[in-house]
């Protein structure tokens, strides 16, 4: 890893974004660029060039000014900073920084008083997760020493999935973790353990990955919603990170049988981590 990109409107949220994203730099050797989306108002755009050129280095100088204080922290010293610093219309620009950056993981920071339901449901933070070609590690409390240990990665094992599983291997590989694959089994789409056994059989053949070790990670759990099955297992195993694939534009819901309800909603507050199909 080479690269981790934050975004930030300089919030505590933002700060928390920063802390973990420090972490994982310092223990892989990679860069921060921190990317402030700056939305200037319709009225300081006018017709009178030199006017505009004035607006731009007020707030530029501004923004560099809350930089230098957000940035100061302890742990944040001997890591290599970038600051950028764009004029936004739609909050999918991210995708676009992380492009010119080459970044390899977008941290970001998100209030988790309403939990999934607001990072997956009209907030920014969302619209950054069904955009970004980039994973997205979603973070809502502080977490002074973040580590990577007990990993679940959220799958029906869908042909779809594949490259957004093959890519959360990489990841993972790079904090030397491999994550349990959770496979919750719902009324809805009911299927006996015999054919959830040959769906994924099947899956794990086509990524070349069908060694016993891996299937003896492979958890079925029976529940009656995705997200009680979620936040369940997770809660049960004390996961310190969920894991998932996302349908881009069609957002998170669409991939799932199921809408993440309320219990998830309000007490799922580990982190999580996305990547897309």
């Amino acid at each position: 890893m080479n690269t981790i990109l934050v975004p930030v409107d300089f919030s505590e949220y933002s700060e928390y974004a920063l802390e973990v994203a420090a972490s994982i730099a310092r223990k892989q050797n990679a860069d921060i660029v921190v990317v402030h989306m700056m939305d200037l108002p319709e009225s300081f755009l006018t017709k009178d060039e030199k006017q505009e050129v004035f607006n731009a280095i007020y707030f530029m100088k501004l923004t560099k000014q809350r930089f230098d204080k957000f940035l100061d922290k302890d742990y944040m010293k001997d890591i290599e900073v970038t600051q950028a610093v764009r004029n936004y219309k739609v909050f999918s620009e991210i995708n676009d920084v992380a492009k010119e950056y080459e970044a390899d993981l977008i941290v970001m920071g998100s209030h988790g008083a309403s939990g999934f339901k607001e990072i997956f449901v009209g907030s920014n933070t969302e619209k950054v997760v069904r955009t970004s070609e980039t994973p997205v590690l979603v973070i809502k409390k502080q977490i002074s020493n973040f580590k990577l240990e007990n990993a679940v990665f959220v799958t029906e094992f869908d042909p779809e999935t594949l490259d957004a599983f093959l890519s959360s291997r990489q990841f993972f590989q790079l904090f030397d973790v491999d994550p349990k694959l959770l496979f919750v089994n719902v009324p809805e789409k009911f299927m006996s353990t015999k054919e959830m056994i040959a769906i994924t059989n099947k899956f794990l053949e086509d990524a070349g990955l069908d060694a016993p070790e891996i299937k003896d990670r492979v958890i079925y759990y029976d529940d009656y919603s995705l997200e009680k099955g979620i936040f369940n297992y997770c809660n049960s195993v004390k996961a310190d990170i969920i894991a998932m694939p996302t349908h881009g534009r069609k957002g998170i819901a669409h991939f799932f049988y199921g809408s993440i309800g309320e219990d998830i909603a309000n007490h799922a507050d580990i982190p999580v981590l996305t990547f897309k199909l």
